[in-house]
């Protein structure tokens, strides 16, 4: 019993059976005294049980939701393998292409180096060709242009007109098809001329220019001329414009 010293005293004071009641009146109310601080922990424990449980239901969520994440985590990790390995078999079969590719640019290249000297060994024929025809084309003005120069120009040529190479500024030279020297009317004349199979143009316009390079060294009156086997009628007038005389291979007969 929760009683006090004091309090034991007065009720020693108190009749027999009031005495007797009084106890049991305390009995009762130290009962009642327990049994109410016993609800109120067993409150307190069914509270607590309670935020424990709730605790321990959030934390198996938790865990269910961390379970799920990393199943995704390893479905997107087995799918990026996955790509992985078709991009390394992507990488394999480019890498044959371009072996392949790099096999078929060395035969490619082995193949112009061929055309290339090919073509070169055919430019020098064409070239030996070419030099052959123009002088076989120079050979015949040599021996037709006295007769045709008398004839036309009344020019008298004096020993034979060659190729030759002229003087066009100290000590350089430029390679000129006909050259020779002829009278008119008793004076000095400077023949020259350019031999082309098919005349075009620009080859009048370079030998024009060619002339004007040589008149400080060679101050004469000048016949310019040029043998051909065939030009067309744009490039006879641009001649004629020039003071160019064109003379064809079939007048020289």
């Amino acid at each position: 019993m929760i009683v006090t010293t004091s309090l034991m005293e007065e009720i020693a004071k108190l009749d027999p059976p009031l005495r007797t009641a009084f106890i049991e009146i305390m009995k009762g109310i130290e009962k009642a005294i327990g049994d109410v601080v016993t609800r109120r922990d067993f409150l307190e424990l069914s509270d607590k049980v309670d935020r424990i449980t709730n605790a321990v239901e959030e934390l198996a969520e938790a865990q269910r939701k961390s379970e799920e994440r990393l199943s995704r985590v390893e479905e997107a990790l087995f799918k990026l393998a996955e790509a992985q390995k078709r991009t390394e078999e992507r990488l394999n079969r480019l890498e044959e292409v371009v072996e392949k590719l790099a096999e078929a640019q060395k035969r490619t290249e082995e193949r112009l180096n061929e055309l290339i000297e090919e073509h070169s060994t055919t430019r020098e024929q064409l070239g030996s060709l070419t030099h052959t025809v123009g002088y076989f084309l120079e050979n015949e003005a040599y021996r037709y242009l006295p007769k045709l120069l008398m004839k036309d120009f009344g020019i008298t040529v004096e020993g034979s007109l060659i190729r030759d190479y002229i003087e066009v500024s100290p000590n350089k030279y430029e390679e000129i098809n006909i050259i020779g020297k002829g009278r008119k009317n008793g004076n000095e004349v400077m023949i020259l001329g350019e031999a082309k199979t098919q005349l075009k143009k620009s080859h009048i316009d370079k030998f024009i220019s060619l002339v004007k390079k040589i008149d400080k060294f060679y101050p004469f009156d000048k016949i310019l001329i040029c043998v051909t086997h065939q030009t067309s009628p744009l490039v006879r007038d641009y001649a004629n414009k020039k003071g160019v005389k064109i003379y064809f291979s079939y007048q020289f007969v």
